[in-house]
């Protein structure tokens, strides 16, 4: 990589790193790691949980097919926000400090919906879990990847994406476990939204023992603390030789004053790269995913099961998502981003389609037509999950310079939820409206356009450095590999 000039600063050529080596600190990244994606875990769990507390829920309390989806919706709203803020505050605060935060409104939000006597009360503990989920999706990711090597960054901040499908998958566990054995209990959702407590108070207390990240110390002046973090995360002289490039970068930033709205905006190549990174967020949202999540039962119930066989078969998405993201954790540093993308697109789009395809040659009443569906979604869902999800939150967390990644990525997925948000207040809709068949085939036609997009568009990042990837951004040099070189890499 050749040294380019931006403003009137110059990006210095980046160091070669010394090689990673077997030592303890990567025991310490594991540890570190399983803490933070407990945020994770309560993102998963908070959305998941409405899929099967939802009919109990509105028995109780006498929701309408519009206050569900509010209740629903209100959530995933309130998350846009606190991505946005979530990522502001993280950049002033500090990534740690952050995510402590978080907690203590996972756990508020929690206790709020528990002992809730009404539907507007509920909405307010809905929202304050939605900025949590919100603030979580973004500062999270971030954190990892900003405490991992460059060689394993993938691997270790996609164990977010993989917590959040573990959570989902224990809310519908937990939700098929209460619903059977005791459906019929006045107040059996409190319970099931009742659990996600436990891991909200794991972690508050476990940042308390978490190490702030070394990217954001050095940012602030503070790099005699950033060593000290980076010496228990590294080998002795790769600490060092991080350290020495993290400064360079830092004093490149304050002699050019890359700071706040007015260095992004006259940087077109920082432009450019906030859109990108919008983009992938809408896209990802616009395949639907988190509305199987979200209306996976009732889905399943407009297919020809009956609701507890639904709740039950509602299970295998969750199931097929975890094995989905084991093995995105596995791949996701041997194969480039955009080769993931696209192959994720391909496969969604067409699962899309299948799904049409079935529901309108499978009259209702035909036996086999809920099976071939859930088998479908299935599919989708396995597909979206090893392709694009994982690959998605990473490339999220890694493609923003330093002095820009909380706000970039809180952009990012305030777009992403807000497309979220529309989509939970207006899919049960859509399906009374145009019926499976139509819905699934409005999926495909957007998935053929989010194909296009990532194809055209999406520059490559694996295997390099975020003070590499930082230069190349900020200078436009990332934009000029070929689509041919990317899709080898």
């Amino acid at each position: 990589m050749t040294s380019s000039d931006t403003h009137s600063g110059t990006f210095s050529t980046p160091r070669a790193l010394p090689p990673l080596t077997p030592g303890p600190y990567r025991r310490r990244l594991g540890v570190v790691a399983l803490i933070a994606t407990f945020g994770g875990l309560l993102f998963g769990y908070d959305t998941g949980v409405i899929n099967g507390a939802l009919r109990p829920m509105s028995e109780e309390l006498g929701l309408t097919a519009f206050t569900e989806g509010v209740v629903t919706s209100s959530l995933v709203f309130a998350a846009a926000i606190g991505a946005l803020v979530g990522g502001h505050i993280a950049d002033s605060w500090g990534r740690r400090k952050t995510i402590i935060l978080l907690a203590t409104l996972f756990f508020i939000g929690a206790l709020v919906c528990v002992f809730t006597p009404s539907f507007e009360i509920l909405v307010v503990g809905r929202v304050l879990l939605g900025l949590a989920v919100g603030g979580a999706s973004g500062v999270v990711p971030v954190y990892l990847a900003e405490m991992a090597p460059y060689e394993i960054r993938g691997s270790l901040a996609g164990r977010n994406e993989l917590m959040i499908v573990v959570g989902q998958l224990a809310a519908f566990i937990v939700n098929a476990f209460i619903g059977t054995i005791w459906g019929d209990v006045p107040g059996v959702w409190r319970i099931m939204l009742a659990v996600c407590v436990l891991p909200a108070i794991a972690l508050f207390f476990g940042m308390l023992r978490m190490p702030e990240s070394p990217r954001w110390l050095v940012e602030k002046g503070r790099s005699d603390e950033a060593l000290t973090i980076l010496r228990t995360i590294r080998p002795e002289n790769r600490a060092e030789a991080e350290l020495a490039d993290m400064e360079d970068l830092a004093s490149v930033e304050g002699e050019t004053h890359q700071t706040g709205w007015r260095s992004i905006l006259t940087n077109k190549n920082l432009v450019r790269i906030l859109l990108i990174g919008v983009g992938m967020g809408v896209a990802q949202q616009l395949t639907g995913i988190n509305s199987i999540m979200y209306f996976g039962q009732t889905v399943l119930i407009e297919s020809g099961f009956s609701q507890n066989a639904a709740l039950i078969a509602n299970v295998a998405p969750g199931v097929i998502a975890v094995v989905g993201g084991l093995l995105a954790l596995a791949m996701i540093d041997r194969i480039s981003r955009r080769k993931t993308f696209i192959i994720g697109f391909a496969l969604t789009t067409t699962c899309h389609l299948l799904i049409g395809f079935s529901s309108l040659m499978l009259p209702v009443g035909n036996p086999i037509r809920p099976y071939i569906i859930l088998f479908l979604v299935v599919a989708f869902v396995g597909s979206m999950q090893t392709f694009l999800n994982v690959a998605v939150w990473v490339y999220l967390s890694e493609i923003f310079p330093l002095h820009m990644r909380g706000f970039g990525i809180g952009v990012s997925i305030f777009a992403l939820w807000v497309t979220n948000g529309f989509l939970s207040l207006y899919f049960l809709t859509l399906v009374e409206a145009a019926g499976i068949t139509g819905t699934f085939f409005l999926f495909a036609a957007v998935g053929a356009i989010a194909l296009v997009f990532v194809a055209t568009q999406t520059p490559e990042t694996r295997g390099r450095t975020l003070e590499e990837l930082e230069e190349s951004v900020t200078t436009g040099a990332i934009y000029t590999v070929s689509t041919k070189r990317s899709l080898g890499r």
